[in-house]
């Protein structure tokens, strides 16, 4: 059985077994017929509001939020559409912020990549900074008690604009909504308290689910306190074509483009593999290990207890280097180890849930990369199983759990929420 995983831009071809092999695959769903048509009808009739073009006068300030790099939101199909329904503003009133949480900027060729030359030409840019107070304003408390700090550029305009994209997260239940605010465009310190060791040990902290996850609503607490005028989002397929367009009232469009989202995604399977085969769902996700562990944790929803996972995740951002996911890594012999660090009293650093769900995922199922652009040494650094041919890393396993062992793969990794029969995620 021949097999293609998302991996880079060009894919990952597997020769596997022709028994014992399960392909879980979200529901296709074709694009859109007309996508600036969709886009563009959806902001004159949203959900919940009045459309765009009513909500925003000629002498507003606009603030407009977007996803950085990382996320593969169709950045230069969605905001020349919404750009156009503002027209009437003034170009000096309109600033686009880049929600990168605590990630890297983006470089000027990137964001010319994520936005098209017209819009980084003509329109005024801030890259977020999470690591800098004196570009944050404070809005209050969570009702945990957490302080939370947003960008002031962001505070300071009249309409307040969220744009994004609506998939399965392995911590949050879903992306887009909230998530552009926190961790999009809060301070480093509301990141951390919401990313915290026992919100992301929570069991409801996880794909698909949203009520009663602590995370997902704190974040979407702390979202509201900033009194958004308007969510924008899509859904998208595999071949990263918009599939669905959920806009309005922040609340009620994300709970759709949810609803959406996971009459595609979730898939179930009556019990756990000996060997669950993910990818990273390709560019630009699988960019670097640490946004691999969102790969590593769909697999490890339907891997059984000491089973094993293998990831393909092109990785040419390296582990990273900024952050401190990397270095927690190198720092800890263990995964268990990594977990104890991690929950000791006043133990608070920057990635340190990455590295939490990783660890929790070793302790079930041992883990192995294969990486173009890391090799053996490095991802042994980071307590994984370096993998330089998948073929014979399965015949090797093979061989250890029998000829009657059990493969799944995922080939679009965490755009797929794979779950075991009774246990799944609820809304």
């Amino acid at each position: 059985m021949r097999v293609k995983l998302a991996f880079g831009k060009d894919g990952l071809w597997m020769d596997l077994p022709d028994r014992n092999v399960t392909v879980l695959e979200p529901k296709y769903i074709a694009g859109l017929a007309d996508e600036k048509e969709a886009l563009r009808s959806v902001l004159r009739a949203p959900i919940g509001t009045p459309a765009l073009h009513e909500l925003v006068q000629t002498d507003d300030t606009v603030a407009i939020v977007f996803s950085d790099i990382t996320r593969p939101q169709p950045r230069d199909r969605m905001l020349p559409v919404l750009l156009q329904e503002i027209a009437h503003v003034p170009r000096d009133r309109i600033v686009l912020i880049n929600g990168l949480g605590t990630h890297r900027p983006n470089t000027e060729a990137e964001l010319i990549t994520m936005l098209g030359k017209d819009i980084v030409a003509n329109y005024h840019i801030v890259q977020h900074n999470s690591f800098d107070p004196s570009t944050m304003v404070d809005v209050g408390y969570t009702s945990l008690g957490h302080r939370v700090s947003i960008n002031a550029e962001y505070m300071r305009a009249k309409v307040r604009i969220l744009t994004g994209f609506i998939e399965p997260h392995f911590f949050a239940g879903f992306s887009g909504g909230p998530k552009a605010v926190l961790p999009g465009i809060a301070d480093q310190r509301s990141v951390l308290e919401n990313h915290n060791f026992e919100l992301i040990a929570h069991p409801r902290a996880t794909w698909g689910v949203t009520t009663g996850n602590p995370l997902w609503e704190e974040m979407c607490e702390m979202a509201l306190m900033t009194n958004p005028t308007f969510l924008y989002n899509v859904t998208l397929n595999r071949d990263k074509q918009i599939t669905g367009v959920f806009a309005g009232d922040l609340l009620q469009a994300h709970a759709a483009g949810c609803e959406f989202a996971r009459s595609a995604a979730m898939v179930g399977v009556p019990e756990p593999f000996d060997i669950v085969i993910t990818s990273n769902s390709g560019y630009p996700l699988d960019l670097n290990l640490y946004q691999a562990v969102k790969g590593m944790s769909a697999a490890a929803q339907v891997v059984r207890r000491g089973g094993s996972i293998l990831i393909a995740a092109e990785c040419w951002d390296g582990i990273p280097d900024h952050g401190e996911y990397k270095q927690m890594l190198q720092e800890a012999s263990t995964p268990a180890e990594m977990i104890e660090q991690i929950r000791s009293y006043g133990y608070v650093r920057q990635d340190q849930w990455e590295a939490q769900v990783q660890a929790q995922i070793q302790l079930l199922a041992e883990v192995y990369v294969r990486s173009t652009y890391l090799d053996p040494p490095t991802i042994e650094r980071a307590l994984l199983k370096p993998c330089t041919s998948p073929e014979a890393t399965v015949a090797s396993l093979l061989q250890r759990y029998g000829d009657n062992a059990t493969i799944c793969v995922l080939p679009e990794g965490p755009m797929t929420i794979p779950y075991v029969a009774g246990q799944g995620p609820a809304s």
